[in-house]
């Protein structure tokens, strides 16, 4: 049995219901609790046959560790794409995407494998990509809790309709009849085109409006932020002096 309770126990004290993250508190209170339960997954013998939930909750609960863990590791930051001389700094970027960091079962994985080459791959499930956070505001919000194998794809409905209705992700020009929506369904098209007709008819199945969304409505793609999904400090914290980094290696 996969023991969630600590990194559920870590959301629900530093994450709140917006999806936004109380990194300096986090990492002053628990600095390493986080890469101590990584640690004990790492040692995880995760049988072939496993049950499908339990491994698809293991693996959307890791990619989130993961990334919270190196936002942690390297906070003070304002990005996982910082820029340097208002250029983005593409290699922090690829850094924490494309670096091998947690190994299981005697392989070592990055962020980008662990979504492209196990859920993806392996899962029929576009929903994914509504639970997938990599520490920016242009993600989904991240869930305050961890997901669990018996509540997982019930789970992922409630976060599948929490973006789609959250106007910042989706929203729907009622005047040019135009659908914006953010690039998340464009990256992954093809993922939404295995359940759907078309992207607008993916949205419209949890879209919560009257409006008349169909098929052929056009599309915009809202601009993405890489900024990073941080809980707004107190005007007391405000005042203290920091220094931000702007790279990760």
């Amino acid at each position: 049995m996969i023991n969630f309770t600590p990194w559920d126990q870590l959301l629900r004290q530093y994450v709140d219901s917006q999806g936004c993250v109380d990194y300096r508190t986090w990492k002053a209170e628990q600095p390493q609790a986080l890469a101590e339960w990584l640690a004990q997954q790492s040692r995880l013998e995760l049988a072939a046959d496993a049950d499908a939930d339990e491994q698809l909750a293991l693996w959307l609960n890791l990619y989130n560790a993961i990334a919270i863990n190196q936002v942690l590791e390297h906070y003070p930051i304002t990005s996982i794409r910082p820029k340097i001389l208002g250029v983005p700094n593409w290699i922090a970027f690829l850094w924490f995407f494309l670096r091998p960091v947690f190994s299981l079962g005697g392989k070592r994985y990055s962020l980008y494998q662990i979504e492209n080459t196990i859920l993806r791959r392996n899962f029929n499930e576009p929903r994914i990509h509504f639970a997938l956070v990599c520490a920016s505001i242009g993600c989904p919000l991240l869930r305050n809790s961890a997901y669990l194998p018996h509540q997982v794809r019930t789970q992922l409905a409630e976060e599948t309709t929490r973006f789609i209705n959250n106007p910042k992700k989706v929203h729907y020009d009622a005047a040019s009849g135009t659908l914006y929506c953010s690039k998340i369904f464009k990256w992954y098209r093809q993922d939404f085109l295995k359940v759907a007709t078309s992207i607008p008819d993916y949205i419209h199945s949890y879209l919560q409006t009257d409006a008349p969304i169909t098929s052929q409505s056009p599309i915009r793609y809202l601009d993405y932020s890489w900024n990073l999904n941080e809980k707004a400090a107190t005007e007391d914290e405000k005042s203290k002096s920091y220094v931000s980094k702007t790279n990760f290696p």
